[in-house]
């Protein structure tokens, strides 16, 4: 089981992995019991693991970060129902969070993800892509990003040019239907 296909889901407690996905939710198997079940995207949101940033005193670090603190620090983990505990926790294996802006609840909910990853012995690591493929893509975006406003102001133009030139033809086109069709007489009203 890979990390990237890891994802919690709002209203569900634990960890899923995503199987399958559909336009209606997806299918998803739980890490705490191993059961598969569809899950409705019109009822519940789906936020993978590896998408997730935790707030510091500096930059947002991404989760991956946390969880590896968490490992190397080697402390037991807490209770996460103590919600002193955790936050004593995190005080020693990750000092860096930003406490004010990260709430107990979402350092118990590391707590209890980070222990049913260890359970699961899942490598907590992001997905790399090749660096090949990371500059084919910037070099992408950046060629995208240049066309953009010079399409846009072509077009914008063409589009003005070509609606000036067709108002004055409907108006007229309006004028004759409207001197050409006879005009109806009212039917006689019924006593």
């Amino acid at each position: 089981m890979e990390y990237s296909k890891l994802v919690a889901v709002t209203g569900l407690p634990g960890l899923f992995e995503l199987i399958n996905s559909k336009n209606d939710g997806a299918i998803v198997r739980s890490l705490e019991d191993q059961s598969t079940r569809f899950v409705s995207n019109r009822i519940h949101q789906f936020s993978q693991l590896e998408s997730i940033e935790v707030y510091t005193v500096r930059d947002n670090v991404n989760l991956v970060d946390v969880f590896n603190a968490m490992d190397k620090a080697g402390i037991a983990l807490p209770d996460d129902k103590d919600a002193a505990a955790v936050k004593k926790y995190f005080e020693k294996a990750f000092p860096d969070m930003d406490f004010e802006r990260v709430y107990n609840s979402d350092m118990k909910k590391m707590v209890k993800w980070f222990a049913v990853l260890k359970k699961n012995n899942i490598e907590i690591k992001l997905t790399e892509f090749p660096e090949e493929e990371m500059e084919e893509v910037k070099e992408e975006v950046v060629v995208a990003e240049e066309k953009k406003p010079a399409k846009k102001a072509a077009k914008k133009k063409e589009v003005t040019e070509d609606v000036a030139e067709e108002k004055p033809a409907k108006k007229k086109a309006a004028k004759a239907d409207t001197e050409e069709a006879p005009k109806k007489k009212a039917a006689p009203k019924k006593k």
